[in-house]
């Protein structure tokens, strides 16, 4: 499963509706600050005619941005951006949006934050609940990531693979929903990292057997400290390639 940012973003938007377009263009702009946290949007009849849609479509796009808690229309005030504790952070468009305008390194860690909050509880799950054919895919992800030849982007497909299918194999669909959020994470970890065979990343399908292996073995605690080790390891490295990035800008 590929999504959007595993994509170029002008393959992704090719083909999109009218309505859908107009989505991204004005979340984008929320996101990026051309419409800041407070202002007040343009009339629909600006918009529209910026955007070139219908009043219509207009309208479906405001829902939509409103639905993942961008802004607010009041009478008599017009349509307003609102904080950014308001906005659905899991919604996948959204995160997509933080990249788009150039991804933070405290963005980064934050999802970071977020995946050590879900997912080694969720391997700790799929070491109590795996069937046969849940490890036998594990296994196989796991061993995928030694493959040679990887690109940062194949590498970094590989491993989205391979936690998508412990957040699947934990059986419990809440879990599956957090997909987006480790997408962005392992996307924007590589993104800004050197070439996998130059940036510490050769013990990756190491690391993850590990968690594999404690699966097999019905170790609940020890799938847990596995996959808190992967996630730490990436962590680090978000950290790492930031500093690099200042002292090359210093």
């Amino acid at each position: 499963m590929r999504n959007r940012l595993l994509e170029t973003g002008r393959t992704a938007r090719k083909s999109r509706t009218s309505h859908a377009q107009v989505v991204d263009g004005l979340g984008r702009a929320i996101v990026a600050g051309t419409y800041p946290v407070g202002s007040i949007l343009p009339g629909d009849a600006e918009l529209a005619q910026h955007f070139k849609v219908s009043r219509t479509v207009l309208r479906e796009t405001m829902k939509t941005l409103a639905a993942k808690g961008m802004i607010i229309a009041k009478a008599r005030v017009g349509t307003r951006v609102t904080k950014k504790n308001f906005w659905n952070m899991f919604d996948s468009e959204i995160i997509a949006w933080h990249f788009d305008c150039g991804v933070t390194e405290e963005f980064l860690l934050q999802l970071y934050d977020i995946r050590m909050a879900f997912e080694p509880f969720a391997a700790g799950l799929v070491a109590e609940r795996a069937s046969k054919e849940d490890i036998e895919n594990l296994r196989a992800l796991a061993t995928e990531m030694a493959a040679p030849g990887h690109t940062s982007e194949s590498l970094a497909l590989a491993d989205l693979h391979f936690h998508l299918a412990i957040a699947d194999a934990s059986h419990n669909p809440f879990m599956r929903t957090l997909g987006s959020l480790i997408e962005a994470a392992l996307v924007g970890m590589f993104r800004i990292s050197t070439p996998p065979s130059q940036n510490g990343f050769s013990d990756i399908a190491d690391t993850h057997m590990r968690i594999v292996e404690a699966i097999v073995a019905g170790d609940i605690d020890g799938a847990r400290k596995a996959m808190e080790a992967v996630i730490v390891d990436g962590r680090d490295h978000v950290r790492e390639a930031y500093a690099a990035m200042s002292r090359e800008s210093a």
